[in-house]
């Protein structure tokens, strides 16, 4: 075989992410409030594109037909029509609008005709009943713990304290401790350590009660002070956290030189003061999950919408691209024009294809969990993404990103849509396999049952739970159960022990 540089031909096949596809996959995994502020940068830069309703004359340039009302078209119809590519444009009006209605109650006779998977609604159909939410309504402004320490702090110092103290509320965090180290403080202010202390006193005595401690003994103090309850007795108490954690009461008797009665009023006493003063004022915006997804119940049928409330209605304006087009008299002008054009029907589609998506995702979701949304947590059973791509055959990777960052709100609250994905625990009867979190309710179920006279160990748990159905380790309930922010049995023996002597 000669060796030398010669011509070969081969044919081979990949995958080529061009950027169309790219911003489809990106789209997917964007939440309503993330996907809002995507196509608001995408109108900024692409002046064919707009939201809300265009002129009338621009409405009707679909030659006079008339265009179907909002809900006319029921998700069977949505989800059977195959991909959006397929289908007529979606630039025009008509096909906006259909993504746009409030509520499956705009029109009296639209419900009918909106039932899917037991009636799963399109996907723009927004709330259930009634006007769509409004969301930013539930965004409460607060005045922030620092705003409103200065301002009490403006009204009893002035000058160099005044300077002093507001370094000293800069340093607050937003449960209301001081995260500074004094000395530090006055050699960075050029001041006098005494003077820092002097005005942290001052500081201290605002309200809220408590704040601008340095710790949780100082914080506690400072509320006994101000109730006229932090006597000797009452600050060694204070001086004991770590033994009153413990439930050794023998030994905070023996400190604190009381008998029982008085031990036990001072405890209740403790128990309320607040450890977090700071968290009593504002915090900033108080941000509300919003839901992306609404499912609800009507006649014994599944309603599923998609929460249009958060999503802007966007158009192609076609008048404004005919009078750009009349204008452009260069060859590069008309490119960048068909390609703004090919941009916006492009992103147009993707944001079709994406409600579609998800619509389909989360069909198969209240499909698989209808036991949980009829009777609660326990009936919760084990699924994976993968169960889910090849019942509505998808990539699992396109499970993944359209059930990121994205909440579903049903009559049992509102849940990540992650959460309706768990592992499973071998049934100990040979039965269908329960789901983690199904067995995390039993778990804490038991323990907010159980007799305060009889503490459950993690082992009489596992019989517990084995005679429920459930093959689990012990390992496994205490791994459950710390995640559940429950205590161990003799962590919850002196808890109970110290609420049966406090009452």
């Amino acid at each position: 075989m000669a060796i030398g540089p010669r011509l070969d031909l081969r044919q081979s096949q990949s995958l080529v992410m061009t950027p169309q596809l790219q911003q489809a996959i990106k789209l997917l995994a964007l939440s309503n409030l993330e996907l809002e502020t995507y196509i608001s940068d995408e109108i900024e830069k692409n002046p064919l594109l707009e939201t809300g309703d265009l002129s009338a004359e621009n409405n009707n340039d679909d030659g006079g037909q008339a265009k179907p009302e909002p809900g006319e078209q029921g998700s069977d119809e949505i989800l059977s029509a195959g991909p959006a590519e397929s289908e007529a444009p979606l630039d025009m009006q008509g096909d906006a609008d259909q993504f746009s209605s409030n509520s499956l109650s705009d029109s009296d006779g639209a419900l009918d005709g909106q039932l899917g998977l037991n009636g799963a609604s399109s996907p723009g159909s927004g709330s259930m009943g009634g006007e769509a939410p409004d969301f930013e309504n539930m965004l409460v402004a607060e005045i922030t713990l620092a705003d409103h320490l200065m301002e009490q702090a403006g009204a009893i110092l002035s000058g160099t304290d005044l300077f002093i103290a507001q370094h000293i509320i800069d340093q607050i965090d937003e449960c209301g401790y001081l995260q500074a180290d004094l000395l530090e403080l006055a050699h960075r202010l050029g001041v006098q350590l005494h003077d820092v202390e002097r005005i942290l006193t001052e500081v201290q005595s605002l309200e809220p009660v408590g704040v601008g401690a340095r710790d949780l003994s100082e914080c506690l103090a400072l509320q006994a002070k101000e109730a006229d309850r932090y006597d000797p007795a009452m600050a060694r108490l204070i001086d004991n956290l770590d033994v009153l954690a413990k439930g050794a009461l023998p030994q905070l008797k023996r400190i604190c030189g009381v008998d029982d009665e008085d031990l036990m009023d001072m405890i209740s006493e403790l128990r309320a003061y607040d450890p977090k003063p700071g968290c009593k004022i504002g915090g900033g915006d108080v941000q509300a999950v919003v839901p992306d997804i609404f499912i609800a119940e009507r006649a014994g049928k599944w309603i599923i919408e998609v929460n249009s409330a958060t999503l802007p209605k966007v158009l192609v304006n076609r008048t404004y691209f005919t009078e750009l087009k009349d204008g452009a008299q260069d060859k590069a002008s008309k490119e960048w024009l068909n390609e703004c054009l090919a941009d916006a029907s492009w992103l147009i589609k993707a944001l079709d294809q994406r409600q579609r998506t998800i619509v389909k995702v989360a069909t198969e979701i209240v499909k698989q969990q209808e036991a949980f949304f009829r009777k609660g947590v326990e009936h919760l059973r084990p699924l994976t993404l993968k169960n889910v791509a090849d019942e509505i055959e998808m990539h699992e990777s396109t499970v993944s990103r359209v059930t990121s960052n994205k909440y579903l709100s049903c009559s049992r609250g509102t849940f990540e849509l992650k959460y309706f994905f768990t592992s499973g625990i071998q049934s100990s009867t040979g039965g269908e396999a329960a789901s983690a979190e199904a067995v995390k309710s039993h778990i804490k179920s038991l323990i907010d049952n159980e007799d305060p006279k009889k503490i459950l160990s993690d082992d009489k748990l596992v019989v517990l739970l084995k005679a429920k159905g459930f093959d689990i380790a012990r390992r496994t309930v205490a791994k459950y159960r710390e995640a559940l922010g429950l205590g161990s049995s003799v962590q919850r023996r002196r808890q109970k022990a110290l609420e049966g002597k406090a009452a």
